[in-house]
């Protein structure tokens, strides 16, 4: 059994990426104390519970199986580049306690604190890197990416001025803290220290920036950057500090203090609070939802399943429907599910409810009661269902109804026939258009209600609308009233003009707009954000050739997920090209054929890459040009030269218009000396096309 089975078996396999990011293994494991726990950011209770199963007798069984003895171990993951968002968090006024406080009580004051930052960083899927006194450092992206890191950290933040605000039971007054958050590019993962000291450091300007913007921050308050800013949105409500000037910086820095989350209901409209990407290329789609939607509001309810990968253009899909419907009487509602509320229970239905009602944040219980009661209207059930709803939404009445007297499940079943007789009596007064936005995001009690939702809308004027990514398995395929369509990118013709219309009078060059299409792959997302990124450095090629923030971290986030010998398997194929052949990553890299396979295979699974043909002739292909390029982006140069063949002639970053990049000077030279110095390899002199020559002269005999 390994590390990570071992982990599940406690029902703690969440902590499985930290073990693997800090190379704990069945030699490490049983060495381990509470303070190497704390350090990686685990809660009290969890730490007891794995010192508990590791003092156990006879500690964590743990072998590798006999098929694996004679792999070598791999190595611990070096140093990368990689867009971070990094917290600093610091305890208000621990100079002064500390001198009014005898030491003990100190201590308990600080470890109190500790605990609750590890808890909530490690529970919004933060790291905490670092204690330094009444200090605490936190990465949001390392050692796992995820798409909304930037926003993970801030809600990590807001959290966090709460939950040590009810410290205060240690002393007579309540404690506070200032959060900094900044976003850039560094270098992460290199050892520092030796022993129990030994910690991953983070090299850059962006912990720097958080580190000064905790300083201008007020108690309580939650302050980012600019960066951090734009990639979150319209998802929080910001107060424009202006550009204040940071002690070690040469220029001031724009900073933004984080009010709290906004009411906006869609995480599409908050990340584009500006204006909306113009509508491409999707006019048999556009048809297919208004065919639907006649046939829904004429009494034969339809499901409609619109399924694609991320940036493809579901949700901008539905909000052209929205717009379409805007001169027809109907009622739309509108569920989000969201990747933080996976594990709360009916999430979308909850805030739907909320909204509709008009809740306030501090409206007391009576005005909701009541403004609840006038939204389900009056019926025979009215109380009951008033009873149930309220419960759900967490507000009490029992001072104004006598209490349900029935069993937990009962009143779950109670509490769902209550949400679809209401859906049902919307459907008496005009028909109704119902939106699930990300569906691969909800939560199990959610996708039960959503389960009797889609049988129950086949006999009702309902046009329901579910958006998800392909990993999600629908089970309603095949029922007669439900249509899955999978949405494709967009060919060349309707990429060229997405980029005219997002550059709008900012006329781009036929070369960068080529460059642009041929990178974004279609899809409408990619499109947008690489022009963007173009326009920011004033429509010059380079543009075209960097991964914008905005989708590092989504990038990133697939490649994280499948575990260190994939990533390296991509990261080796990403410097060989768009498209490497299997024969040539086993003479690259340095591990045995049975690894890469698996690895490919993983690649293969996630959608990340196409195989043709059957290893050791198979090739393989790079799904997008931007996944590559996110692939070999967070290679360390010396480690680019590393495993990167001399030839990358097949590579879409070989194209003319694209200035060599900083990583491969080395490349650039060598084309432009003799053509007799490359080998029928295509690798650079040396050591690599020695180790190929070698390996094929064996392979012969």
């Amino acid at each position: 059994m390994d590390v990570g089975s071992w982990l599940r078996s406690l029902g703690l396999e969440q902590y499985e990426p930290l073990f693997r990011a800090n190379e704990i293994d069945d030699e490490v494991l049983p060495e381990l104390s509470e303070g190497d726990l704390e350090k990686l950011g685990i809660p009290l209770g969890h730490r007891k519970r794995l010192m508990k199963a590791i003092a156990a007798p006879g500690g964590p069984t743990l072998h590798l199986p006999r098929s694996a003895a004679n792999i070598k171990r791999a190595p611990r993951e070096s140093a990368q580049r990689r867009y971070l968002t990094v917290m600093f968090s610091d305890l208000v006024g621990s100079t002064t306690l500390s001198a009014l406080l005898d030491p003990e009580d100190m201590r308990e004051i600080i470890g109190a604190y500790h605990r609750c930052c590890a808890e909530q960083i490690t529970k919004d899927g933060g790291f905490v890197a670092r204690y330094m006194g009444d200090g605490v450092l936190a990465y949001f992206g390392y050692p796992q990416a995820h798409e909304d890191d930037a926003e993970r950290a801030i809600r990590c933040g807001l959290s966090l001025v709460g939950a040590v605000s009810q410290l205060h039971a240690l002393r007579a007054d309540p404690l506070e803290v200032r959060v900094g958050i900044a976003t850039g590019l560094v270098v992460v993962g290199d050892l520092i220290g030796e022993g129990a000291a030994q910690e991953q450091g983070v090299v850059g300007e962006t912990p720097n920036v958080a580190a000064r913007l905790q300083t201008i921050a007020q108690p309580g308050q939650v302050v980012i950057s600019d960066g951090t800013r734009r990639l979150t949105g319209g998802l929080f409500e910001y107060s424009d500090l202006g550009r204040v000037a940071l002690k070690g910086l040469v220029e001031p820095v724009r900073a933004w203090q984080v009010t709290g989350p906004s009411a906006v209901e869609s995480r599409f409209e908050a990340q584009h609070d500006t204006s909306l990407t113009p509508l491409v290329g999707r006019d048999e789609e556009m048809e297919l939802l208004l065919r639907r939607w006649r046939q829904a509001a004429a009494g034969e309810g339809r499901v409609l399943l619109q399924s694609g990968e991320p940036g493809i253009g579901k949700s901008r899909l539905t909000v052209a429907l929205q717009e379409r419907l805007l001169d027809e009487p109907h009622t739309q509602l509108r569920y989000f599910c969201a990747p933080h509320h996976t594990e709360s229970s009916f999430y979308p239905f909850i805030a739907q409810l909320e909204r509709a009602a008009g809740f306030e944040k501090r409206a007391s219980t009576e005005i909701k009661l009541d403004k609840l009661a006038a939204l389900l209207g009056s019926s025979s059930q009215a109380e009951s269902d008033v009873q149930l709803l309220a419960e759900l939404l967490s507000i009490p009445t029992a001072h104004r109804y006598s209490p349900l007297k029935w069993t937990p499940q009962r009143k779950k079943e109670k509490t769902l026939e209550a949400l679809l007789r209401q859906l049902e009596l919307l459907t008496h007064q005009q028909p109704v258009l119902m939106i699930f936005e990300d569906v691969h995001w909800i939560d199990p009690s959610s996708r039960e209600l959503l389960d009797l939702t889609v049988e129950r809308v086949q006999r009702l004027p309902v046009l329901l609308l579910i958006n998800f990514r392909p990993e999600f398995q629908p089970p309603w395929v095949g029922l007669p009233h439900v249509t899955m369509h999978p949405l494709s990118r967009l060919d060349r013709r309707d990429g060229a003009l997405l980029v005219q219309r997002v550059a709008g009078n900012k006329g781009l060059s036929d070369s960068i707009v080529s460059e642009i299409i041929t990178r974004a792959d279609g899809v409408p997302l990619f499109v947008e954000e690489l022009t963007k990124a173009v326009q920011v450095v004033s429509a010059t090629p380079t543009g075209a050739h960097m991964v914008p923030a905005t989708l590092h971290a989504s990038l990133m986030a697939r490649l994280d997920r499948l575990g260190l010998v994939a990533k390296e398997a991509a990261q080796i194929g990403a410097a060989i090209g768009r498209e490497f052949s299997f024969d040539l990553m086993v003479s690259v890299a340095r591990r045995s054929k049975e690894e890469l396979l698996a690895a490919l295979d993983q690649l293969v699974d996630a959608g990340l890459v196409f195989r043709r043909g059957t290893p050791p002739r198979a090739t393989f292909l790079f799904k997008h040009a931007l996944v590559q390029e996110a692939a070999y982006n967070v290679l360390l140069r010396a480690n680019a030269r590393n495993c990167m063949p001399a030839s990358l002639g097949r590579s879409s970053r070989n194209s003319p218009m694209i200035p060599p990049h900083p990583k491969c000077s080395h490349i650039t030279s060598q084309k432009r000396g003799s053509r007799r110095r490359r080998s029928r390899t295509g690798l650079r002199p040396g050591g690599w096309r020695l180790r190929v020559r070698r390996r094929r002269r064996r392979r012969r005999s």
